[in-house]
């Protein structure tokens, strides 16, 4: 079992590349990065969690789709070529980081 130790908000650039068909890819942006920990055997592993809720090994993830990998894209020089639009998302396309909002 995997216990939650930390959970940081992802900068912009940040993209998790998904393989949806053999040739086809789809890149959402990473919201943020969580540090998980086996309770069992003390690894630890960073994962990061994408704008639409998945993560790799996560069982609810877009059917058919497989973790390629993470990529890092300056935000300055724009989105990846398979990067989904923000308007496809739902959410506002900003350059400032995510800020965690105390509940």
């Amino acid at each position: 079992m995997k216990r939650i130790v930390e959970i940081v908000p992802a900068r912009p650039g940040w993209y998790a590349r998904w393989r949806l068909a053999p040739d086809t890819t789809r890149c959402y942006p990473v919201s943020l990065w969580a540090l998980l920990e086996e309770t069992d055997e003390g690894g630890r592993e960073v994962i990061g969690v994408d704008a639409v809720g998945q993560w790799p090994g996560s069982e609810e993830n877009e059917t058919g789709g497989e973790f390629v990998r993470y990529l890092f894209q300056p935000p300055d020089s724009g989105a990846p070529e398979d990067a989904a639009r923000p308007d496809e998302l739902g959410i506002e396309p900003t350059r400032q980081p995510a800020r965690l909002k105390a509940v």
